[in-house]
């Protein structure tokens, strides 16, 4: 059963309102200690959030899934109900799955100096300041459009601002990218502080080895309902096109000059897809070799690409690749993400196979076709 690490690195006790777990009853954690809940374990999905209280306030909200969509972990870091301190939730051993502005408070108090009169007459409703106009504490974000603004302008990207993607308003991407799945599920590790809520080293290291990330089964295209147009590429070692863009399409085509079947060339420089991103941003993409394939499966790799390219809008560029290679390409290196599934060479046909899969979430449309013209995708 995955368990939930929470830290006070503080010099005081803090309480937090516990939500799922522990009988929906609230904790409070001594000065410089560690207090551990324990979450149902898989096949179970089980949600809640730890929120840290300041003088009976909601601050600080860290909320968790485990086993959620494909059996990943979802973990976010919100400062919608309010902020007293600084808190970050990450999965244990991977600090690229953490969330949260470990400074919150001291950027907010260095933003509130510089206020402008105004700003401060706007915003005196939900900022609290001690006598001497030290900020202590905000208040709710959902109630004052003018505050998520101003939080903007110091946390955006780093922690929920807005109520993100919610009945039926698109929310804001930087608060929807907080949403990004873990790898698998692992023990949670949430860490406050009044300094730097970064986690110490043992929640980067301990247990590592019991809890390194697993491999993740793919059922076969033809078995998956969000798998979208499966295609065989009767191209030969070729090259594929993908576009891929947040809003057009993504578009993978094998290459015209193509080279022919040759079971003794697997380095043919021109194997590999020629990536097109149609969108009016530039884009990174990361190419993910599988970690295993069998027969109607595979071990997808979530951690370790195997390339990158940085496309600026409505540029493309080879990207050549062993003829050995089965996996995906994806924007940027979280999930949800679109994937574009192919490999070069299969190994019964020696054609290349490719598809566009939902089956880890969307984050904008791709098509994948052969210089022959068969387009898969959306």
């Amino acid at each position: 059963m995955p368990k939930i690490f929470i830290t006070n690195k503080s010099n005081q006790p803090k309480t937090f309102d516990v939500h799922g777990w522990n009988n929906n009853q609230n904790i409070t954690v001594k000065p410089h200690s560690t207090t551990t809940l324990t979450a149902p374990g898989a096949p179970a999905t089980s949600s809640g959030a730890i929120i840290a209280l300041h003088g009976g306030h909601e601050g600080e909200q860290a909320e968790i899934t485990f086993n959620g969509f494909e059996g990943n972990d979802f973990l976010d870091m919100s400062n919608i109900v309010g902020a007293g301190g600084n808190m970050t939730i990450q999965q244990q051993g991977l600090p690229s799955t953490r969330k949260g502005d470990p400074l919150f408070m001291q950027n907010l108090r260095k933003a509130w100096s510089k206020a402008s009169p105004q700003t401060k007459n706007d915003l005196k409703a939900s900022i609290f300041t001690d006598k001497h106009g030290n900020v202590e504490r905000m208040g709710p974000i959902k109630e004052h459009p003018k505050l998520e603004a101003f939080v903007r302008t110091f946390a955006d990207g780093k922690t929920y601002i807005g109520v993100g993607a919610w009945k039926g308003s698109p929310g804001v991407k930087t608060d929807n990218d907080q949403s990004s799945a873990g790898h698998g599920t692992k023990n949670a590790v949430i860490t406050y502080s009044d300094g730097d809520a970064t986690p110490d080293g043992h929640a980067d290291n301990h247990n590592k080895a019991q809890h390194a990330p697993q491999a993740q089964v793919l059922p076969a295209a033809e078995q998956l309902e969000e798998i979208v147009s499966p295609l065989t590429l009767q191209e030969p070692l070729s090259s594929i096109q993908t576009h891929h863009s947040e809003y057009d399409s993504e578009h993978l085509t094998t290459a015209s000059d193509a080279p022919k079947p040759n079971n003794n060339n697997h380095n043919d420089d021109r194997v590999g897809i020629d990536l097109h991103n149609k969108s009016h941003k530039p884009c990174t993409y990361y190419f993910y070799n599988n970690h295993w394939n069998g027969n109607g499966t595979a071990g997808a790799n979530f951690s370790h690409p195997l390339k990158h390219k940085h496309l600026l809008p409505q540029t493309s560029h080879f990207i050549p690749l062993p003829s050995t290679f089965k996996g995906r390409v994806q924007r940027g290196q979280l999930i949800p993400a679109t994937w574009v599934e192919f490999q070069c060479e299969a190994s019964n046909d020696h054609f290349a196979h490719g598809d566009v899969s939902l089956q880890q979430g969307c984050d904008g449309a791709a098509t994948i076709k052969g210089t022959e013209g068969n387009v898969g995708g959306f």
